[in-house]
């Protein structure tokens, strides 16, 4: 299974936002849509970042509700892992597992189409577990 697989059964719409939005806006963004991440564009509709759960907790861990008032751009994580539609869905795993974190932006061509979270693997993977269980099933009942 691919990440295409994923993207064509849950969509391709990713919650963006700008290097200059407000923490604040952004926690709003998350909270309205109940979604653990944004990706952050930069002018020309690339990748600039990523802004988590995780990073806006960080930032008032450090600053306190100050932080709420800073820009995405001076707590988003800049370095994002990313992967293609072409990929598995153990290699996206195995690059979150290693890296810690549940969002990867899916790229083509350098620019953003679309967004994989730990949650939608955990559902593909157990789709695909219960797909086989049940064509074993089929296979020892016929024999």
């Amino acid at each position: 299974m691919t990440v295409a697989n994923i993207l064509a059964a849950k969509g391709r719409t990713v919650t963006t936002a700008s290097k200059t939005d407000s923490i604040a806006d952004i926690c709003t963004v998350l909270a309205e849509k109940k979604i653990g991440a944004v990706v952050v564009l930069a002018d020309d509709e690339t990748i600039a970042g990523i802004l988590s759960e995780r990073d806006v907790v960080r930032a008032l861990a450090l600053n306190g509700a100050a932080a709420l008032d800073q820009p995405v751009s001076s707590v988003m994580t800049v370095e994002v892992v990313s992967c293609r539609e072409a990929d598995s869905i153990n290699d996206v795993m195995g690059k979150m597992t290693e890296g810690r974190f549940r969002h990867v932006p899916v790229t083509q061509n350098d620019h953003l189409v679309g967004l994989v979270s730990i949650g939608d693997i955990v559902k593909a993977k157990i789709a695909q577990i219960e797909a086989d269980a049940e064509q074993l099933r089929s296979y020892i009942a016929s024999a």
